[in-house]
């Protein structure tokens, strides 16, 4: 009997720990971070750090910059690295989450903390496990497009092999992607308004746009979308110093 019960309960663990990693998954649609992070955490998983960490950005991109809120996201990110080292979205989480606390941290603190290395790092290993992975490939656009930005082309590239065609490439692979993704497109005016909104502006507005027409499918998609909404109409009103606010706290500056 014994022997029964323990091999009932070994068939019945993977179809529960995967419910529970849909109501985590469902959790964070709805925009539950809090929840959704305990859910995720819960289940000690590469998957469900990974996920942990999803939440814990979202929730600081809604917030008012929070260093705090980042370095948790690194330490779930952290922890999917370390349980599964080939997970694409460890990597990812890691990356991203090294590359808004740089924001807050500033440009020498950041460089002297090796975080544009270590986000390369991870993107690199992010898309070596996904290839096709949208959010990879926007994010490894975003720190090509920021690096050129911060140091200049020469030096971006010559430091650490940065372009701004490369970031455009990327960006475009995301979007093949995932065509209607409404915070990839979002990310993208981002990166260059950023960049240079005079030499790009078309290309920011096209992305706006699109993230403003499209159809969101989590509670992040929808506040991404009500931003792209913003910066939008600053855009068309030619309100270049609203638009550079918004950007700014778009961005996650503090």
């Amino acid at each position: 009997m014994k022997r029964l019960v323990c091999a009932a309960l070994a068939l019945a663990f993977p179809a529960l720990q995967a419910s529970a990693a849909e109501d985590a998954q469902s959790l964070y649609q709805s925009g539950k971070f809090g929840q959704a992070i305990a859910a995720a955490v819960a289940l000690n998983t590469a998957p469900g750090f990974a996920l942990a960490a999803h939440a814990s950005l979202a929730d600081a991109m809604m917030r008012s910059p929070c260093l705090p809120c980042l370095q948790r996201a690194e330490e779930f990110a952290r922890k999917a690295v370390a349980a599964d080292p080939k997970l694409a979205e460890g990597h990812l989480y890691l990356a991203v989450s090294l590359g808004y606390q740089a924001r807050i941290v500033g440009v020498v603190r950041a460089r002297l903390g090796g975080y544009p290395e270590e986000a390369r790092r991870n993107l690199d290993a992010a898309l070596a496990a996904d290839p096709a992975n949208a959010q990879a490939l926007a994010a490894s656009g975003g720190w090509n497009i920021e690096i050129v930005r911060g140091g200049g082309a020469l030096l971006a590239r010559w430091l650490y092999g940065a372009s701004v065609g490369t970031g455009l490439d990327e960006f475009a692979a995301a979007f093949r992607a995932a065509p209607g993704n409404v915070v990839l497109r979002y990310q993208y005016a981002l990166s260059l308004g950023g960049f240079d909104l005079r030499a790009y502006r078309n290309d920011v507005e096209d992305a706006l746009t699109r993230a403003v027409t499209g159809t969101p499918s989590t509670a992040y998609d929808a506040f991404a979308q009500s931003r792209a909404r913003e910066l939008l109409a600053a855009l068309k009103r030619n309100d270049d110093a609203g638009f550079a606010r918004l950007l700014k706290r778009d961005q996650g500056y503090p």
